[in-house]
C-alpha cells in the first residue's frame, strides 16, 4: 500500500515526531509507514485521517499491479 504520509506532513512543515506525538504513536512507526515497511492499523489509518482531515483513501492508494 502507498501513502501519501510524508507529502502531507511536509506541506504542514510537521516533522515525524510532531506527527508521531498528534497520532500518540512513536516516530519510528511514522517512518516505517512512510516508507512502506509498515501498513498502520484500521484504527490508525482512521487517526490519521481525522488530523489530517482528509479521507482515508485519500492519504492511503493501492498499489497497481
Amino acid at each position: 500500500m502507498k501513502n501519501r504520509l510524508k507529502v502531507l506532513r511536509a506541506e504542514r512543515d510537521w516533522s515525524q515526531a510532531e506527527l508521531a506525538g498528534r497520532l500518540d504513536v512513536s516516530r519510528q512507526a511514522v517512518n516505517a509507514i512512510e516508507t512502506g515497511k509498515h501498513d498502520p492499523s484500521l484504527g490508525l489509518a482512521f487517526k490519521i485521517s481525522r488530523v489530517f482531515d482528509m479521507p482515508i483513501e485519500t492519504i492511503f492508494l493501492e498499489e497497481e499491479d
